[in-house]
């Protein structure tokens, strides 16, 4: 896996009355949920995030955190019960009709599997200029849709003359240089990518991610980057969110979440990792997470990670965790955690 990246601070929220850009992604309150009556599942519970242009948010968590459902609502498949989603300002459910269809061009998506998320009857030039079907004044003749698809796949570091193969005939990871070329096609501002190097090796992660990271430098998108592998979000992000049973828990720049995690699950979470530093695996094994996370249908009162952490009391069962805010050791949005007895520094672990 290559070396973390440099990253930019992102701004926090703006203070009313004050200038600056405002963020490409605004998301303030949003719960969202399924089913009835008692069988009625919470998969987000007031998730706010934010994100400016040009930068990569890492949204972590272990299967059923209600990752996939945030990415959902993003590209508004989903609809949230309660709270605001805002794109510039905009809010994508109140569009209806070309302002809609106009909007969707704007939000992309890279999927997990390139070999599932790839027609094998398509040629790479076909699934390519596939989104043009659609949105056809982007690229208004054949000629101009000839020339940017030689650009598209130029840009993902794919030749020209591969335009005419099939999915059958490429790698797993010239398969996702396919599927990220093929987000770009309608130039968007931001693409959800949900776990998108997963199911390569690693040395093909490391060319994908470096492509990512390339495009952004150069196209100026912006990327919220779903993972369950650390170090990957750790290389691409600029800040991370950590989720738990459908609430971020954790927040915060990614050098300070890393460096510094406050929430005793984000500690977890990175104590599972593998690591080459026997001393700090030992640290590790006082922090590992114990038991299997609650059924999503029966969220644990006051604070939903006590189930399952060593640091719980009675007060944890009873009270909500406030938000504990850390100011940030760069430029950018303080460090927040939900926890009553949060951690201070990873030397503390033990």
């Amino acid at each position: 896996m290559p070396e973390s990246r440099a990253t930019t601070a992102t701004p926090g929220p703006r203070a009313e009355g004050t200038d600056g850009p405002p963020p490409l992604l605004e998301v303030r309150g949003v719960t969202k949920s399924f089913g009835s009556g008692r069988r009625r599942l919470t998969a987000l519970d007031g998730v706010d995030i934010q994100l400016g242009r040009g930068q990569t948010l890492g949204l972590v968590g272990e299967s059923g955190c209600g990752k996939s459902t945030l990415a959902r609502v993003l590209l508004g498949l989903e609809r949230p019960d309660a709270g605001t989603v805002r794109y510039d300002g905009v809010d994508p459910f109140a569009l209806r009709g070309k302002e809609l269809l106009n909007w969707r061009r704007r939000v992309q998506m890279v999927f997990q599997d390139p070999y599932a998320s790839l027609n094998a009857r398509m040629s790479a030039a076909d699934l390519i200029g596939e989104p043009w079907r659609t949105h056809r004044d982007v690229v208004p003749d054949a000629k101009a849709r000839e020339k940017r698809i030689r650009e598209l796949l130029s840009l993902v570091g794919l030749r020209e003359s591969d335009a005419h193969r099939y999915p059958n005939e490429f790698s797993g990871g010239q398969r996702q240089r396919i599927g990220i070329a093929r987000a770009l096609a309608l130039d968007p501002d931001l693409i959800v990518c949900d776990e998108p190097v997963s199911a390569l090796d690693l040395s093909v992660q490391a060319q994908v991610l470096n492509v990512l990271s390339e495009l952004q430098s150069r196209l100026g998108v912006a990327y919220v980057f779903i993972s369950h592998d650390l170090s990957v979000v750790r290389y691409l992000s600029d800040r991370v969110t950590v989720m738990y049973l459908g609430k971020v828990i954790e927040h915060g720049e990614t050098e300070d979440v890393f460096e510094r995690p406050q929430h005793p699950y984000t500690a977890a979470l990175m104590a599972a990792a593998p690591v080459l530093d026997t001393s700090r695996a030992t640290h590790d094994q006082e922090i590992q997470l114990k038991g299997e996370i609650p059924s999503p249908f029966d969220i644990p009162s006051g604070c939903r990670f006590r189930t399952r952490c060593r640091r719980a009391e009675d007060r944890c069962a009873t009270e909500a965790p406030p938000a504990v805010v850390r100011e940030s050791k760069g430029a950018g949005d303080a460090h927040t955690a939900l926890c009553h007895f949060p951690l201070e520094a990873r030397s503390a672990w033990a």
